[in-house]
């Protein structure tokens, strides 16, 4: 076997394990909707008949995602970027990363787009590595802030050991899947890491951009379920909402499926329901989300990549 076919057996075994366990959780997804049927179909009578204020509100949330997603790229990177492109690139990358799972549409997206501009293809994945960890601190940040600001907000009453040796399980599956490459990657790239780092924070408009597009994007997301949970009159206080959000996001993203399909959707159903929330409504409130921030920016996004791409833009 030639070097680059050694290279690549570990990336395609990483694949199918990949795909094997999405499969599987969309599997196990199906089944609990079809046994909860009623209530999903509960639900989605209550979203009909929402309060249309408030899903306006939610609708301009979702719609000022995108630029702060650009915001939070532009930080990342010390050239400038052409800022139509970078907001058009960022909308049809959410809608790939519906497609793939683990986040890897999204970041082939930025990857090319970054590379179209004459980034060198190392600087362009440090940059979004950085920008991937300025968004997981900043939700770290967000989530101990809310519990040491409303204690007793975590309110989750305890769940069966079958439930919790199946959710570590499915962490030490994925923990095992990456560890060994990332690893290995990790110490190769440290130091041009640090450096590229440094030189991001130098500029401070740069670090204003990665910090603040990062939480300005965590945070819309968050007012979004706010206001679908108000639309549907399911009264739980917007601070236990955002820390829902931020926790079921947390564990969802240990679970490599596409766009967080059927992993966030069930640990946000499972999160409201633990604090009290009917199960109809909580139903609403999760369908109410995804229909705004996924399934209706879906098409329009594929065909704004497809564009970029035959633009020549990616």
């Amino acid at each position: 076997m030639t070097p680059e076919q050694i290279l690549r057996a570990p990336r395609r075994r990483r694949t199918y394990w990949h795909t094997a366990l999405t499969l599987a959780v969309l599997a196990a997804v199906a089944c609990l909707a079809g046994r909860h049927w009623p209530v999903l179909q509960t639900g989605a009578v209550r979203l009909a008949g929402a309060d249309p204020g408030w899903l306006m509100v939610a609708a301009t949330a979702t719609l000022a995602t995108w630029p702060c997603a650009a915001l939070a790229l532009q930080g990342a990177v010390p050239r400038r970027l052409p800022p139509g492109r970078l907001v058009a690139e960022q909308f049809a990358a959410s809608a790939a990363n519906q497609v793939l799972p683990a986040g890897l549409g999204a970041g082939a997206v930025n990857l090319r787009f970054l590379m179209r501009c004459d980034l060198p293809i190392a600087a362009a994945a440090t940059a979004l590595a950085v920008k991937g960890t300025a968004g997981a601190i900043v939700r770290g940040a967000l989530i101990a802030v809310l519990v040491a600001a409303f204690p007793g907000v975590p309110h989750i009453p305890p769940v069966s050991g079958g439930l919790m040796v199946a959710v570590c399980a499915a962490a030490a599956v994925a923990v095992a899947l990456s560890a060994g490459p990332l690893r290995a990657r990790c110490r190769r790239a440290l130091a041009g890491v640090r450096a590229y780092i440094a030189a991001v924070h130098a500029l401070p408009a740069r670090a204003a951009a990665l910090w603040g597009g990062s939480l300005a994007f965590v945070t819309l997301h968050c007012v979004v379920l706010i206001a679908v949970t108000r639309a549907v009159a399911l009264p739980i206080p917007p601070a236990r909402v955002a820390l829902l959000y931020l926790a079921a996001g947390t564990v969802a993203a240990l679970l490599p499926t596409p766009g967080g399909l059927g992993s966030l959707d069930a640990a946000l159903a499972f999160a409201l329901t633990a604090v009290g929330a009917p199960a109809a409504a909580a139903a609403s409130a999760v369908l109410g989300y995804r229909l705004l921030t996924v399934w209706l920016p879906l098409i329009p996004g594929l065909v704004v990549l497809g564009v970029l791409v035959r633009r020549r833009a990616l």
